[in-house]
């Protein structure tokens, strides 16, 4: 095995596949969120997004069509236009309580990692069609964050979280 294919092994291994479970309004700040989950475990990633980029994603989850192409459907477009194809997209870190993520494209057998916000790499990747992951590091922060002291109803949202069912995920259930 080259040192090139370790290192990459070792970064697959790194992330967890997720799905987007739904899509909900948080009760106390009326903000979106989008619930991501572990394919493997009950694990549960809610990320808070704006109410835009919700409206992105929404749009795609129920595969709305639109009169023009909306942001995404152009980054898509263009990407295309540029033989670039999507393969996939990492929620990467979690630095004081705001999300990132990369966007992991390849164009003329080149890697190009793409700086973005989990938000429109959800987008992106659901116009695409390919693979949402995690990273352990984000879900394990994550799950700190939110048992941590400053937050004692953190477990207790983690396990609502983990408990939905579908009717209570709304009308953008996946």
């Amino acid at each position: 095995m080259t040192i090139a294919s370790e290192q990459k092994e070792r970064a697959a291994s790194a992330e967890v596949e997720m799905q987007i479970r739904g899509m909900m309004i948080d009760p106390l700040t009326k903000m979106p969120i989008v619930v991501l989950k572990d394919v493997a475990s009950d694990t549960v990633l809610p990320i808070w997004v704006g109410i835009f980029e919700a409206n992105a994603i929404a749009l795609e989850l129920e595969k709305t069509a639109t009169p023009r192409p909306m942001t995404h459907d152009l980054m898509r477009n263009m990407a295309r236009g540029l033989n670039a194809v999507v393969r996939k997209v990492v929620v990467s870190e979690l630095r004081e309580d705001t999300f990132y993520a990369v966007v992991w494209m390849e164009q003329d057998g080149e890697t190009v990692a793409l700086d973005a916000r989990p938000s429109d790499a959800i987008a992106l990747a659901l116009r695409w069609d390919c693979p949402v992951y995690a990273s352990r590091a984000v879900l394990e922060n994550a799950k700190q964050v939110a048992e941590g002291p400053q937050n004692a109803n953190g477990e207790e949202m983690r396990r609502w979280l983990e408990n939905l069912n579908d009717d209570d995920m709304g009308r953008y259930k996946m």
